[in-house]
């Protein structure tokens, strides 16, 4: 058979920045068993096959696949998956706003399509559960060792390193500054040790020292286990650290913003909008959107 794909940059308004993504629109006729040897192929963070849904009310069942093996969810692909459709006329614009039901692994996510003068300008996903917390994570030392850096640039006190996930799992490492986050380097060995029989392999080092004027975090995402070394803009990851950061906010009700800047130390720069709901104290809900732009399609022979 024949199969088509499109590839995007997700999370940026330029070419060549953000995150790559390849998306078979149509991958009724794809054996399952070569999804995992595709997304290999393509050697992106991600690669996604649309399927029909299995509830006819919602629009699409979407499956995810690192280098490394098949994802429950995953922000940049999910959100990169929305604008090929609608780009490709998959899905039909309702107007400004059309929303839009995908089914993965971790159940259904809403996602919301705006659009400019008729054509897809920003996607925002809305996470399917709410941040859960993890186990306590290893020790600031254990942490800056396998990350290459000091003891001193971990972050204590109430932005302690935690695990949380709002689907997918991530250790989030909060440090000094933006010159600590550019210096982290994977030390496989202590990375595995460090990890081993954790909740999570994936880590995301941040911190509150943004570089452009309106963004909020610096971020790095790290999961050499399921090959990906770094990740230039990690959707899933970003939900959840909008649960993190607003369950140490002292705002008690309301909708919190925060804008994140990730993949710069690659060449890849991109922007995460990202948004936590508060009610009575807790956290109901977080969000995540950004912009894609649209890169090449072509077809693949199975």
């Amino acid at each position: 058979m024949i199969a088509r794909y499109f590839t995007a940059d997700v999370f940026t308004d330029r070419k060549f920045g953000g995150n790559q993504l390849a998306v078979f629109p149509d991958a009724t006729g794809i054996a399952p068993d070569l999804m995992p040897q595709i997304a290999r192929e393509f050697n992106y963070s991600e690669t996604t096959f649309v399927l029909p849904p299995n509830d006819p009310s919602h629009t699409a069942r979407v499956r995810i696949f690192t280098p490394g093996g098949e994802l429950q969810f995953a922000g940049h692909p999910t959100i990169g998956t929305a604008h090929v459709l609608a780009v490709t006329g998959n899905i039909a614009l309702t107007g400004d706003e059309t929303r839009i039901v995908l089914e993965e692994g971790v159940g259904p996510v809403s996602v919301t399509i705006r659009a400019r003068n008729g054509v897809p300008d920003f996607a925002q996903l809305s996470a399917a559960k709410l941040p859960d917390v993890g186990p306590a994570a290893p020790s600031n030392e254990t942490l800056a060792a396998m990350l290459s850096l000091s003891r001193r640039d971990v972050v204590g006190g109430e932005m302690l390193p935690e695990a949380v996930s709002c689907g997918t799992s991530f250790l989030f490492v909060p440090v000094v500054d933006r010159a600590a986050v550019g210096r982290a380097r994977v030390k496989g060995d202590l990375f595995d040790a460090a990890l081993a029989g954790y909740v999570t392999d994936k880590v995301y080092v941040f911190a509150m020292d943004p570089e452009l004027p309106g963004s909020h975090v610096r971020a790095r995402m790290f999961a050499p286990g399921i090959g990906v070394a770094e990740d230039p803009a990690t959707g899933s990851a970003a939900v959840a650290l909008g649960g993190y950061l607003a369950a140490r906010d002292p705002r008690f009700e309301g909708t919190l913003r925060w804008v994140v800047e990730q993949g710069f130390e690659m060449g890849r720069p991109s922007i995460l909008e990202v948004e936590a709901d508060k009610k009575a104290g807790k956290v109901t809900a977080t969000r995540v959107g950004g912009r894609t732009v649209m890169m090449c399609e072509g077809t693949m022979e199975l």
